[in-house]
């Protein structure tokens, strides 16, 4: 645990180098509105969504595993949400509070159906995990019939479109904090401390790291893949929650573009091994933010937005061929 800790630090302090160069350099690229208040803010806003599924698909490829699900567990769980508060009697915070739990329980749920086939019949995560994205974005579509959901309750714009402690941000002419960006930074936290500071998170990367070994140490194998899968349907499902806040609605459509590859992007520019058995929370925050970064920086110097993705898929390459040249490193040494 302790190799796994300094490789830790290391990895994190790794990528504050790198983000802060690149917001230097891109800052005098830009003639100082790189660095802006409001700019820094607005980027944080617009990596919350992404980060927060790569947080729950850090759990998973820790294990070497892959979760292609998570995109249309978006839109499942939006709309089944959006359904479900217009149907209750009440409104205010029991409104909000019963309408997350519904949320996450299917979300918890259609995670255990991703784990089943992987745990019981050994199959390979990316084929089950695709059929579940088939089958939630179908069951979006069929419980929606097809069109948004709009929310009857205006009780969930606070948290779409909110913003925390405006009145201290506004005293001290600050930007004020989305609260979609609150929302990422507890569900940060909270997956920190589960995969650093708990026995549970000591078997994920024991896993990883060699499930024989794991299975012949005493370790659940089968418990710790299933409750990945679990954790990141549960991410899923707040992304869901966020959206259908945001938007006012749950809609179908919702989730089912670039996030599961800008997720999937930022565990692995985050310094999450594909091959599983090494990565971090706060490492997968950094990588989102890189992204996020990368995107506004050019958005900023009017780069094309179809040299965009060629530009993310190189830096996704070069993140994956370095993490394979670390681990040849490590090999012969």
């Amino acid at each position: 645990m302790k190799a796994v800790l300094n490789n830790y630090w290391l990895r994190i302090g790794a990528a504050i180098v790198v983000v802060i160069v690149m917001m230097a350099g891109v800052n005098v690229a830009a003639h100082g509105a790189f660095l802006q208040p409001g700019n820094i803010v607005q980027v944080l806003r617009q990596i919350t969504y992404n980060c927060i599924l790569g947080v729950g698909q850090t759990f998973v490829i820790i294990t070497a595993g892959i979760d292609l699900s998570i995109g249309s567990l978006v839109s499942m769980t939006g709309v089944i949400m959006a359904t479900i508060a217009n149907a209750l009697p009440f409104g205010g915070l029991p409104l909000l509070v019963v309408t997350l739990v519904v949320g996450l329980a299917v979300g918890a749920a259609a995670g255990y159906v991703n784990a089943l086939p992987v745990v019981k019949l050994n199959l390979p995560p990316f084929i089950t995990t695709f059929a579940m994205l088939e089958v939630t974005l179908g069951l979006s579509y069929i419980i929606s019939r097809g069109r948004p959901v709009a929310l009857k309750s205006d009780a969930f714009g606070g948290v779409g479109y909110g913003s925390f402690l405006k009145p201290v941000t506004n005293l001290l002419h600050l930007p004020s904090i989305p609260m979609p960006v609150i929302w990422m930074i507890v569900v940060i936290v909270i997956a920190s401390i589960l995969l650093m500071r708990t026995r549970f998170g000591r078997y994920v990367f024991a896993l990883g790291g060699n499930e024989e070994a794991a299975r012949l140490a005493g370790v659940n194998v089968a418990r710790v893949k299933t409750l990945v899968y679990v954790i990141s349907g549960m991410c899923a499902a707040v992304v869901g929650f966020l959206y259908m806040a945001l938007f006012s609605s749950g809609s179908p459509q919702t989730g089912t573009g670039d996030e599961l590859l800008e997720a999937i992007a930022a565990v692995v520019v985050g310094g999450t091994s594909l091959m599983g058995g090494s990565g971090s929370i706060i490492g997968t925050f950094f990588g989102a933010l890189l992204i996020g970064l990368l995107y506004n920086a050019m958005n900023l110097i009017h780069v094309d937005s179809y040299l965009q993705k060629v530009v993310l898929g190189v830096v996704i390459l070069l993140a994956v061929v370095l993490d394979e040249l670390r681990k040849r490193y490590l090999a012969r040494t």
